[in-house]
């Protein structure tokens, strides 16, 4: 099955892409030799459904471990909890010598990476991402981070795992909704770097969790071969990965905690791109309705109500970690698959873009 490899000198790793990977990911965990115990930091609604595998396989492999469950939510991504979970390391007698396993989707990782990164200042960590979301994204490159009330992921570090294992079946136990929002990002890489896959994303049922391995592997690969490029976003290219997130994140923070999910604030940021790219970059008006076809395959929302006020989601997305010295550098497409950064997008064309999606498209 495919094996993605991050190439990133010393701090280099494998992505391990196969089904029924979770069971014997205590094998894989062995074989780094980064320690013999581990702190498993998962939530409350994974650990249902994952975390027994996940130890036996650890138990096997003559591996200790102690489980640390949060509150499911992007509410756990705070200083609070982040405290918290030191707090239990260093009391259930965790040092530098241990090391992170972060089983869940992309807040655990975010959060257990973040934990990783400071806990004795950084041990190391694997990633086991149990969403399509962190599966193809946010468990690959090392972004670890917690929020704040101004803003999502402004307190982090860079911390690379020293393996990340997907397992698809894993998706299986994923609500509907849930499961669907992901694929905001399948579609954004798809946009940014393998037009290609469009058709491949239109043919997979939304009903169904039995997303191909392959498929998954694609997406790893977009976000590896960026990531080797532009590790800590000094380039620029890393910044491609933001497609979409400029608007998207303003529109997630504007919003009351849990009426958008992640991916359907991401779909609106989404065609809010792609009408600036058609104004900004000459993007083909086709191309964008091929995309915005994908978006409405996977139920996801394409319309921002009244409620939600342009000038709150230009304020949100005017503290987020995208703008540099206050000027915006916004993702766009020339093409499908061909992606830049532009410093051109003014804040009138971005208040433009959000009213734009008051309307149907």
């Amino acid at each position: 099955m495919p094996d993605v490899t991050v190439d990133l000198a010393d701090r280099s790793y494998h992505v391990l892409v196969e089904n029924g990977a979770l069971a014997r990911a205590g094998e894989r965990i062995a074989a780094l030799g980064i320690g013999r115990k581990f702190a498993v930091i998962t939530d409350d609604n994974v650990a249902r459904h994952h975390l027994e595998p996940l130890a036996a396989s650890l138990a096997q492999a003559g591996l200790e471990s102690t489980t640390h469950s949060v509150a499911a939510g992007e509410a756990s991504k705070s200083f609070a909890t982040t405290a918290e979970l030191c707090g239990a390391l260093a009391a259930a007698g965790h040092d530098r010598s241990s090391a992170v396993i972060a089983l869940g989707g992309g807040v655990v990782g975010d959060l257990a990476g973040f934990v990783a990164a400071s806990f004795y200042r950084g041990i190391p960590f694997v990633q086991i991402p149990t969403t399509i979301v962190s599966q193809v994204d946010s468990s690959v490159g090392g972004k670890t981070g917690i929020n704040l009330p101004q803003g999502k992921n402004l307190v982090g570090a860079f911390h690379q795992p020293r393996l990340v294992v997907v397992d698809p079946d894993t998706l299986g136990t994923l609500p509907s909704r849930e499961f669907r929002e992901g694929f905001a990002e399948v579609i954004k890489h798809a946009a940014i770097r393998d037009a290609r896959m469009l058709d491949d994303i239109a043919a997979l049922d939304p009903a169904s969790t039995d997303v191909p391995a392959d498929l998954i592997a694609r997406n790893i690969s977009i976000k590896a071969r960026i990531v080797e490029e532009d590790e800590h976003e000094t380039s620029g290219t890393r910044a491609l990965l933001n497609f979409g997130h400029t608007i998207g994140h303003g529109i997630e923070a504007a919003v009351p905690y849990g009426q958008l999910l992640h991916g359907e604030a991401i779909s609106l940021g989404l065609r809010a791109a792609l009408f600036l790219s058609e104004r900004r970059a000459g993007l083909d008006p086709q191309d964008s309705s091929r995309i915005l076809s994908l978006l409405r395959h996977f139920g996801l929302p394409l319309t921002l109500g009244p409620a939600v006020e342009s000038e709150v989601v230009l304020d949100r997305a005017a503290r987020d970690k995208k703008f540099s010295s206050g000027r915006i550098r916004f993702v766009l497409l020339r093409a499908a698959g061909d992606a830049f950064v532009s410093t051109e997008v003014t804040r009138g064309d971005m208040a433009d873009a959000i009213e734009n999606l008051r309307e149907e498209p």
